[in-house]
Order: structure tokens, then sequence, then C-alpha cells
């Protein structure tokens, strides 16, 4: 029976996207220079209409948030808005509450492409604006699909334990290669251990377009088989009873999670526990349906990633904390909290 006390899902989309803007607003307005929502507003008019700014704001504080601010926020708010909805399918496939994109390796596969590109491009004097997110992406596509084909020949369908099992043990066997790769080079390793904590600093448009297209394109394309993923919450056999192929869609989502987990990585680093907590919490308001769900994790992702992106700015500036510690240091207490609740019931 529904719960009579619950919110409806469209006052819960409605109050996301209310949230997400002023979440954007009120981010980009923050840092060693505060700057109020009304003349952000008024930039970004100036800015989109192409009119002259007010009198009354320097040129500087513009430049500040159109070029700086906004781009970082914007940034932080896509990349969190699609890994919040690869986790939600992850927790959905593999019934799993703690499964996430990272649990199948992405993480360390992506790492250790990043790393290898570095040493490599350090060795033979190759560079290139996209080679460390190009390799970070392929490394961390082979690792899901080698993941998917050990867990499939080592159990009958893709089985939740099977293949969050194969997931950490290649996930500590990518940070054993990275182990040792950087204790052969360890110059170069300094590189790859700052993109491995994640950071939007000094990310601009072309970035913002990269991962807007990649957070609304992954969460339409996503939201497409919300009725398959509502039917096999019931498990493998009550879906294939229903109709519903189990393998070929849970191969397609898995893929399609890692693709955009993947994407996402490669530009922004290693961030990891978004795509555990807002789909766990959202959950509790909008319910199992991922008609609702998917979109709502969406918003909520950003608005956590923005805020935490924030915070690692911020709280002891000049200096900036990596965002991947603050969401790391916000989603392990919650992790810990999942896992003994998980155990009582």
């Amino acid at each position: 029976m529904q719960n009579k006390n619950r919110i409806s899902p469209a006052a819960v989309i409605a109050a996301g996207l209310i949230l997400s803007i002023l979440t954007i607003v009120v981010c980009s307005g923050t840092g060693s220079v505060d700057i109020s929502p009304w003349d952000i507003v008024r930039i970004v008019a100036s800015k989109i209409s192409g009119s002259p700014l007010p009198s009354d704001i320097e040129p500087n504080m513009s430049s500040i948030i159109w070029s700086v601010r906004i781009p970082r926020v914007l940034c932080a708010f896509f990349a969190g808005g699609i890994l919040s909805v690869c986790g939600c399918v992850m927790q959905s496939l593999l019934q799993n509450p703690l499964a996430s994109t990272y649990t199948l390796g992405v993480s360390s596969g992506a790492s250790l492409g990043a790393a290898i590109a570095m040493v490599v491009s350090d060795t033979l004097a190759i560079s290139g604006l996209f080679l460390l997110p190009f390799s970070g992406f392929v490394a961390a596509l082979l690792t899901v699909i080698l993941v998917m084909l050990l867990s499939e020949r080592m159990g009958k369908g893709l089985r939740s334990t099977t293949v969050i099992l194969t997931g950490m043990v290649l996930s500590l066997f990518m940070n054993a290669l990275l182990m040792l790769i950087e204790t052969l080079f360890a110059d170069e390793f300094r590189h790859v251990i700052m993109w491995q904590m994640g950071s939007f600093n000094g990310k601009r448009g072309i970035h913002v377009l990269f991962l807007m297209t990649a957070c609304i394109v992954g969460t339409v394309v996503i939201s497409l088989f919300h009725r398959e993923m509502d039917v096999m919450t019931f498990g493998d056999d009550e879906s294939s009873v229903t109709g519903v192929d189990t393998m070929k869609v849970k191969r397609m989502l898995i893929a399609l999670s890692s693709l955009f987990t993947g994407m996402t990585v490669c530009f922004t680093g290693t961030i990891g526990f978004v795509d555990l907590i807002t789909p766990h919490v959202v959950r509790k308001f909008t319910g199992p349906a991922h008609k609702y769900l998917i979109p709502v994790s969406m918003l909520a992702g950003g608005i956590f990633m923005a805020l935490a992106d924030t915070i690692g700015r911020t709280v002891i500036a000049p200096r900036e904390i990596p965002v991947g510690a603050v969401t790391a240091l916000i989603g392990a207490p919650f992790f810990i909290w999942i896992y003994l609740k998980r155990n009582e019931n």
C-alpha cells in the first residue's frame, strides 16, 4: 500500500528543480569575493543578451562569475547528476544499496589508464589536452567489460554477488598495478594522484558543454528503461515471467552506466560516494518507481556535488580541498550507516 504521507513525485521534481537553480546561483556567488544572487542574475542576463553591463557591477566581478565560477559550478552539477543516475541504475540492477559503478572497478580502471598515459606521455614527450581523459575513459570502459565477461563466465547471468566480488577483485588488482607504477615512476605519478582526488578547478565552457550533454543524454536514455528496471527490482525470475529479457537489459544498462560514468570521470577525476548516497536518499522521497527516481536522483546528485565542491574551495581558502575528499568525508560514514542498517533488517 502506498504511503499517504509521502510527497507526490511531481512535487519532489518541482522542488528539486527549484533547489537546483538556487544551489547553482548561491554556489556561483560564494568564494573569496561574495557576489549577491541579484548581481549574478544581472551579469548572466547581460552576457546572454549582449547588453552593456550594469554600471554598479565591476568588469572583474563579471569575469569571475561568467568565466570562472559558473563553468565550475555547472560542471560540478552535471557531473554529480549523471554519476547519481548511474549509481541509481547499479543499485536497482544488482538489488544492493551499496552497489555503484565504482563497485565494478570504474575508478580503479580510470586511475590505472591515467597513470599509464601520464608515464608514457612524459617518457615519449607526448602531450595533449584530451590524452589523460581519453586514457582514463578507455581503461574504465575496458575494466567494466572485463568484469561483465568474467561475471557471466563465473555464474549464470549477471548475479549481484558475482558482479560485485569480481569488480572488487579487479579493483584490488589494478590498485596493486598503480602502486607498482608509483614505485617505478614516482615523479610522473604526482599528477595522477591529483587527478585521482577529483577537481573542477579550471573548467571552462567546453567542459560544461561536454558534461551537460553527457548528463542530459544519459538521464534521458536511461529513463527509457524505467519500466524494465521497475520489473527487475523483483528479481530475475519474476522479470522473466513478465517477458523482460533480463540479461539483455542488464548488459545494456550496465554498459550505459559505465559509459557515462567513464565519460564523466575522465574529465573530473575519480569522485566517489555521490552515486552511492543520493539515489539512496532520493528513494525515501520518490519511492521505488524509476520514472521519478532517475530524474530526481540527477537533480539531487547535482546539488550534492555543487555544494561539496563549494565547501572544498571555501572552507580553508585560499587553499582548496579536493572535492573527492569532501564527498568521501560525507559518504564514508553514510556507507557504514547503510551497511549497519541493512544488517539490522
